[in-house]
């Protein structure tokens, strides 16, 4: 039996699909309460917060509303609000 160890997508496979329109909650940022550690940028699965300058935009086209970014935020700088319809 063939045992294939990864994800259902490859590595980037969800660029394809505009996968934001279904979340219920959306990162918002805090810009002023931003240390720069870029934790949130590492840990997001989609590669939705990017560096713009010297804060951090997030991609909300792709952004799935996981929260993971919020959590690993040291500072707080990041919150999930309910999305807006």
């Amino acid at each position: 039996m063939k045992l294939t160890i990864g994800a259902v997508c490859g590595p980037g496979g969800s660029r394809t699909n505009r996968t934001g329109a279904w979340r219920s909650l959306r990162p918002r940022l805090k810009a002023e309460a931003c240390n720069g550690c870029s934790l949130c940028s590492l840990f997001c699965p989609d590669g939705c917060v990017f560096p713009e300058g010297e804060v951090f935009s997030i991609d909300y086209t792709y952004c799935k509303g996981c929260g993971i970014c919020a959590k690993e935020c040291p500072s707080g700088a990041i919150e999930m609000v309910p999305e807006e319809k």
